[in-house]
Formats: C-alpha cells, sequence, structure tokens
C-alpha cells in the first residue's frame, strides 16, 4: 500500500471518527499514529515523530497568545462589561425604530473587541439583551436571533481565538490577522445594524409587536461616562498598542489581562471567588485549545509524510477549474462542514490540506484567513450543529423558545454573513487596507 493510499485510509478514518462522536482531537491523533505507523513502518517512529510535533508546537513562544486573550475576556465577561457595554449601546441608538436590536449588535461588537470569544458573548447578552427587546414588545425569535447572529462577531473582530488559531497552523503573523479582521468586522456590524433598520421600517411585524422608540429613560452623562469610559480605555489599550506597534500581540494580552483585572478591582465586581473561576475557566479552555493545536500539527505532519497534500494540490490544478473555482469550492465545504463541526474542528481538518494548494497558487494568506473565518462563522449559525444557537438556548431560562425559534431568527443574519463574504471576496482591500 503506497503512502498515498494510506494518508487517504487515514483521512477517511479521521472523519468517520468525527462523525460518530469521538472528539476531534483524539480522531485526528488517532488516525495519525496509525497513519505514520503504516507509512513507517515502526510504532516507536511514529510515537517520536508525532511527540516532536507536539513539543514544538506548544514550546512556540507565539502560542503564549491563547491562554493570555482567554483569561483577559473571562475577566472582562465576569466584571459586568457585557452589561455596561449594553446600556451604552442602547443608550446610542435608543432614537432608531429597532433600536434596542441594534443597540445589541453595537454591545456585541464593543464586548468582540475585548473578548474574541463568540460563546462568551452568546451566553452575555442571551442574560442581557433577550429578557431586555421581550419586555420592549420585541418578539421571542428576533431576539434570540439578533443575539445569535451578532454574536459571531467575537471571531471577527480582533482580538479573535480563530484568527489566532489560523495564525498558528499557517504560520502566519497573528497581528497582521487581528487588523486584517477590523474592517470586515465593522462592516458586518454595520450590516446587521442597517438590516434591523430595514426590517423595523418594511416589515415592522418581524420583529414584534412593539417596535416603537424606546421609551426608557436615557442615561446621565456621568452614566454613560461611568460604563463606556472603563471599556474605552481597555480597547485603546490593547488594540490601540497592538495597532501603534508598542505590543506584540503576546504583549497586548498581558497588558488586557492587567488592565482588565485593575478595572474589576477598581469597580469592585472581581472578588477573588471570581477571579478563581476564571483562572479555572481559562486552564480548561486553554488545555482544549492545546489538545486541538497538537493534534492539528500531528495531522499536518502524517499528511505531509503521506504526500495527500501533493496529490490533492496536482489533482486541482488538473482539474482545470481555475482560481475561482477552487476558492469557491473550498468556502462552499467549510460551511457545509459547518452543519455538523465546530468552527476549530474545521480549521484543523481544511486548512493543512488546503496550503500546499494555495502555495502553487499565490493566494494571499491573510485574505483567506479572513475568508476561512467568515466561512467557518457561518456555520455557528447553521443546523444542526450551531454551537452558538445550542449555547444561547442552554443559557436562556425560558422552555418555550425552542432551538427551531433560535435557528430561524438567526438566518437572516447568516444571509448577510453570506452577503459580508461576497464583500471581501470581490473587494479584497476591506482586509487589507489596513496592514
Amino acid at each position: 500500500m503506497s503512502p498515498f493510499e494510506i494518508g487517504m485510509m487515514s483521512f477517511g478514518a479521521m472523519i468517520v471518527m468525527v462523525y460518530i462522536g469521538i472528539w476531534v482531537p483524539f480522531a485526528l491523533m488517532s488516525s495519525s499514529f496509525v497513519g505514520v505507523w503504516m507509512i513507517k513502518g515502526s510504532p516507536v517512529l511514529a510515537g517520536k515523530l508525532l511527540a516532536l510535533a507536539a513539543s514544538k508546537t506548544i514550546a512556540s513562544y507565539f502560542f503564549g497568545v491563547v491562554p493570555l486573550f482567554v483569561l483577559m475576556g473571562y475577566i472582562v465577561s465576569v466584571s459586568g462589561m457585557g452589561r455596561d457595554a449594553f446600556d451604552v449601546a442602547n443608550h446610542m441608538f435608543r432614537r432608531l425604530k429597532g433600536g434596542l436590536g441594534i443597540g445589541t449588535v453595537g454591545a456585541n461588537a464593543i464586548f468582540a473587541a475585548i473578548t474574541g470569544i463568540s460563546i462568551a458573548s452568546a451566553a452575555v447578552f442571551t442574560r442581557i439583551a433577550v429578557p431586555e427587546m421581550m419586555r420592549h414588545g420585541y418578539s421571542a425569535r428576533f431576539s434570540v436571533g439578533v443575539v445569535a447572529g451578532s454574536s459571531v462577531l467575537g471571531m471577527l473582530i480582533p482580538p479573535s481565538l480563530l484568527l489566532i488559531l489560523y495564525g498558528l497552523l499557517t504560520e502566519q503573523s497573528v497581528g497582521d490577522l487581528f487588523i486584517a479582521g477590523v474592517l470586515p468586522g465593522i462592516t458586518l456590524a454595520v450590516l446587521f445594524g442597517g438590516g434591523i433598520w430595514l426590517t423595523a421600517h418594511l416589515r415592522p411585524g418581524a420583529l414584534g409587536s412593539a417596535i416603537d422608540v424606546d421609551t426608557t429613560p436615557p442615561l446621565t452623562t456621568r452614566e454613560v461616562a461611568q460604563k463606556g469610559v472603563p471599556l474605552g480605555l481597555l480597547i485603546g489599550l490593547v488594540l490601540g498598542g497592538l495597532y501603534a506597534g508598542f505590543f506584540t500581540p503576546i504583549e497586548a494580552g498581558a497588558v488586557g489581562c492587567l488592565g482588565a483585572i485593575l478595572i474589576g478591582l477598581a469597580r469592585r465586581t472581581l472578588s477573588l471567588r471570581d477571579f478563581w473561576e476564571v483562572l479555572n475557566d481559562t486552564g480548561l479552555v486553554t488545555a482544549s485549545i492545546c489538545f486541538l493545536i497538537i493534534s492539528a500539527q500531528m495531522y499536518s505532519r502524517m499528511l505531509a509524510l503521506s504526500g495527500v497534500p501533493a496529490e490533492f494540490g496536482a489533482f486541482v490544478a488538473g482539474a482545470d477549474i481555475g482560481y475561482w473555482g477552487v476558492i469557491l469550492a473550498y468556502i462552499g465545504l467549510v460551511i457545509v462542514m459547518g452543519t455538523i463541526l465546530d468552527s476549530s474542528s474545521i480549521m484543523l481538518i481544511l486548512v493543512p490540506l488546503m496550503l500546499p494548494v494555495l502555495a502553487t497558487m499565490q493566494v494571499d494568506l491573510i485574505w483567506f484567513g479572513i475568508i476561512t473565518i467568515i466561512s467557518v462563522e457561518i456555520g455557528l449559525l447553521t443546523p444542526p450543529f450551531g454551537i452558538s444557537v445550542f449555547v444561547i438556548k442552554s443559557a436562556l431560562d425560558n422552555p418555550d423558545i425552542t432551538l427551531g425559534d433560535i435557528f430561524r431568527g438567526a438566518a437572516p443574519f447568516a444571509l448577510l454573513m453570506l452577503l459580508l463574504l461576497a464583500l471581501v471576496l470581490v473587494f479584497p482591500q476591506l482586509t487589507t487596507a489596513l496592514i
């Protein structure tokens, strides 16, 4: 049996294991180990090669960016800044028809700029925004749909864990990826807000029974300052220092953690017990990401030894479907896989397979990374998996709102994400203009 055939068998076995419910890192590791064993004929050599891949991955200095931004995101979440972001954004858009929904999008955009975790945004704003919108007459379906749709901003607006993972997989600058995500992230937030505003004027019944201008008393100037200034300071500290070149991404994460801790202590919203829970949660998430990245490196080594990527690249070149054919086929595959797999797993499986093909086509990997993130994030809103939808369902204290309601509410936002994807494909400057 040739190495290519072994590689294809390992790939197929990995896909089967994922479909039957085996945790993706274990599926990647086991199929990689057996594949290298069959190619080299020695389980000892296979173990050593894969152990070397694992140690080099975790020993990388750039890996330090993961736990730091995860820690910062959790501190921001428990210290009440999500509620502050919602209050400030709602105050800004309260005079618009559908303003509470637009405010939820704005709050998610602000929250995304200091967390980078879509799941955290979904959990926080399900508890904050959904009850508030329903109290003002918005339908349950629209309320959960807004939260589900706007939660994906956390993986596009930097800092973003998916951008960090993509950077580690492709050896691209995390800082450049962060900068490349700014304009697409802002554009998506504008599309979401504009879509809500247009719907409120053209089809008001789709939003609910009472979507007139919010009559809630506005925040005072002092309240806006108390809630908004800490958020602005933290965003300016992390992203401003990063874009100005004062910090590397890792240093920005460390500075952001310190800033979030100081803000939480100054506001007396971060207790010792909260901090211990945050450290525990950060450790769990970081360990999960470690397993994902280690397994991805093992998988990449096995594919390289088998020659599958080279053969796949030759096949694509010989198929004569052209540059755009390859890109569109990849996007379609990512979106389809998003119906059953989580974001990280899709990237771990497909990105290493595509890299040799992209190298021959001289594709800008920064632009391709943003394309990948947008395509992957559409999967967060699509059935039957849709991890953001399940997070929202678990955070809801309302059994009358079904998973189907959340998926249907999120569908218009998934369509707007497809529109953003088309814009980035047609106008690559959206990702490269600031670099």
